[in-house]
């Protein structure tokens, strides 16, 4: 597992890494067909692991945990000066890995979402890198999958031959599939969120300017008030007073990062 600056917050290991560094990274796994675990992470998947323990493991032990949201860049630069200048944004790095892809010659899979929604994400990827090579795509059910269907998607993408595995599965769910199958792939493997969805134009993006200043979530929370209100009302603020306790060093962030197996 790669280490390539990896910093605590809350208790998970986020990577201090830029779009370049990233991508160079997921490239070259590619071309060397090496397993590389590969997640982005906002505000919301930092909760999720301050939450749930099993979780937290799980995304301590990917090779790469980038930092999504600008709350979260902003953390580590308060903690550690990392003096990083932009954050890690799963969409954005989606579109330079496919356009890196395209111009190496590296072939993509694409796991999740619906039909009609890697139908159109697949057309527009194309219009947008005419020579990216696109190996495969695959909506699994929305459900726990059987052992048998498991394996018949797994031997799938593995007889594609692609170099990146794109997953949109939503989060916690898209990670710890990756996790939990991250060994039976000699391929890159990142996690996108809700990528498939914007780049199907499914689903607006934020204007820049919010996603500059950090209001992405209250763009998201107009889109989907009932299913994300939840998500920001209570663990925003929740962020704000750990990130804070964890500041005055207070908080036993290293405590949380030692855990057991799973």
């Amino acid at each position: 597992m790669l280490n390539l600056g990896k910093y605590n917050l809350l208790g998970l290991q986020v990577n201090a890494i830029d779009y370049e560094a990233a991508t160079a990274l997921i490239i070259q796994a590619a071309q060397n067909h090496q397993g590389l675990t590969v997640a982005a992470q906002p505000v919301h998947g930092v909760m999720t692991s301050v939450l749930d323990q099993k979780y937290r493991y799980r995304l301590n032990q990917f090779d790469l945990v980038c930092p999504d949201g600008q709350p979260v860049r902003w953390a580590l630069n308060l903690l550690y000066k990392t003096q990083m200048r932009e954050r890690v944004y799963g969409p954005t790095l989606t579109l330079k890995v496919c356009k890196a892809a395209a111009e190496t010659g590296v072939s993509i899979f694409l796991y999740g979402s619906k039909p009609e929604v890697l139908k159109q994400l697949q057309t527009n990827l194309k219009q947008q890198f005419p020579n990216l090579k696109i190996a495969g795509a695959i909506s699994p059910p929305f459900r726990p999958l059987s052992i048998e269907e498991e394996q018949r998607y797994l031997e799938e993408i593995r007889q594609s031959q692609a170099g990146i595995l794109l997953v949109g599965l939503g989060c916690p769910r898209q990670e710890n599939w990756a996790y939990e199958h991250r060994h039976q792939l000699n391929c890159a493997v990142l996690c996108v969120g809700a990528a498939f969805d914007f780049h199907a134009g499914n689903i607006p993006q934020a204007p820049p300017w919010m996603q500059r200043g950090g209001l992405e979530w209250l763009f998201r929370l107009f889109q989907e008030p009932s299913r994300l209100w939840k998500r920001y009302v209570l663990l925003n603020p929740l962020y704000l007073i750990l990130l804070f306790l964890q500041t005055l060093k207070i908080l036993p962030v290293q405590r949380w990062a030692r855990q057991q197996r799973y």
